[in-house]
């Protein structure tokens, strides 16, 4: 046992940690609880509009191609504003950056449920794209001031598996409210959600040498471990020196090495799948499988929450193999590659009738898109201290054009009336994905400026 954890602590960079875990306070496992809970309110509020969509698009007659424009309208905002969230990340304190964000794309969602027309639905749409957009820059900062290394892959799993959890559980009772009460009330129960959150971010969230109950062995275990509970402090210092001031030479630092390009390109392609399952999965069980809208809510819940069961297994696997004295490397792009391999079998939802196959290849993909979702744990690794929002901002408008993109080739797609088409895109993007992880990204380690 003692041969292992010396191995794992020469994989984190031989760091020795002075402090006995017992000693120490649990303070950050409220922290990973609150990133969690905000993180269903998050992905509720981003993909409601796929839940209402069959309606919503009969009743306002929009046909596939203008659905697909809709279902993008967030990812516009949410992507051309990535590096400027980055860069509010890196100097905006998250106490003070989180809870506005959140209270103002609640009021976008919650006044969805009252749109006239589609005018006014684009327009809401991308308010809550452009304030969600630092949501998982300022995620990366909180888990990379809290969490040492090798607790970090399993706290990345578990916040990112609540864009799955949320509509894995909920999809069936939003259907309910939909059917019910009519899709109206979807979003303000969600956007209602999101308020209540905001407040909470507002009254509770410190770093770890304000936040109460945090002794200094818990900020030591997290310093030792190779995290950075100083992290504020270094950034408000570095500020002072440099007036606060956007520097385009940093922008050059991000965009200028090959590891992180391996991450930008492989989220985008990653995230193919995922993007199908959060716009069009819904239309795709109703209207081109034909299934009853109530059912199709519960089979749509199932490939959710196997993603749910996927980023957790892929996390805690993570932070495992590193513990048992696997390299960095190998304990974070592992589990990567074996989920965006797996999620290749999307394709084969398209070569059986039986409903109950189809939900399984689709389960079985969105189980290996839910185990590559914990890349935020590379890029908490890969970045240049300093620019850890910014970096988490180029990759962030990566992910944010996959959402714009995917669903709009999706409408075009599959306007013959086939979803063949959309799932060879997707199978083929992950294969670009897995060239990416293994071969571009290299060897993993902090990009010096």
């Amino acid at each position: 046992m003692r041969a292992d954890q010396d191995m794992s602590d020469q994989a984190i960079g031989g760091r020795r940690s002075a402090v006995s875990p017992a000693q120490a306070s649990r303070t950050r496992y409220l922290i990973v609880a609150l990133l969690f809970i905000t993180g269903v309110v998050n992905y509720l509020d981003r993909t409601n509009l796929s839940i209402v969509a069959p309606s919503l698009s009969s009743e306002l007659h929009v046909d596939t191609t203008t659905m697909g424009w809709i279902f993008s309208a967030f990812g516009w905002t949410y992507a051309a504003l990535q590096i400027p969230g980055g860069w509010l990340a890196d100097r905006v304190h998250p106490k003070i950056l989180y809870p506005l964000v959140v209270l103002v794309w609640s009021i976008a969602t919650f006044s969805l449920g009252f749109v006239g027309g589609l005018t006014s639905l684009v327009i809401l749409r991308l308010a809550v794209g452009a304030f969600e957009s630092p949501t998982y820059i300022m995620n990366n900062r909180i888990v990379t001031t809290w969490f040492p290394e090798r607790e970090r892959a399993s706290t990345v799993g578990i916040y990112t598996s609540a864009q799955y959890v949320g509509l894995g559980f909920l999809t069936p009772l939003l259907v309910w409210m939909e059917v019910t009460y009519g899709w109206r009330s979807v979003f303000i129960l969600t956007g209602a959600l999101g308020l209540i959150m905001a407040l909470v971010w507002a009254l509770l969230y410190r770093d770890p040498a304000r936040f109460r109950g945090t002794n200094q062995a818990e900020v030591d275990l997290i310093r030792e471990g190779g995290g950075l509970p100083d992290l504020s402090d270094r950034i408000e210092a570095r500020q002072a020196e440099k007036k606060n001031a956007f520097v385009w030479s940093d922008l050059g630092i991000v965009l200028s090495r090959r590891k992180l390009w391996g991450m930008y390109v492989g989220q985008f392609c990653m995230l193919a799948s995922a993007n199908f399952f959060l716009t069009w999965f819904p239309t795709y069980l109703v209207k081109f499988r034909h299934m009853d809208f109530i059912k199709a809510g519960f089979y749509a819940s199932v490939p959710f929450l196997a993603g749910f069961l996927g980023v957790l297994f892929s996390g805690f696997l993570s932070d495992f193999l590193l513990r048992r004295g696997a390299t960095l490397a190998t304990a974070r792009k592992v589990p990567v590659i074996a989920g965006v391999v797996l999620s290749m079998v999307i394709i084969c939802a398209q070569f059986v009738e039986s409903p109950a196959m189809v939900i399984l290849f689709l389960t079985l993909a969105f189980f290996g898109t839910g185990m590559a979702s914990i890349t935020w744990s590379l890029i908490s690794t890969l970045a240049p201290e300093r620019l850890i929002g910014l970096t988490g901002g180029v990759f962030n408008l990566f992910g944010g054009l996959s959402g714009i993109v995917i669903p709009i080739v999706i409408g075009y797609l599959v306007q013959g009336g086939s979803f063949t088409p959309a799932f060879v895109l997707c199978s083929a993007l992950a294969a670009v994905a897995a060239f990416c992880y293994i071969v571009v990204v290299g060897k993993v380690e902090r990009v010096r400026e």
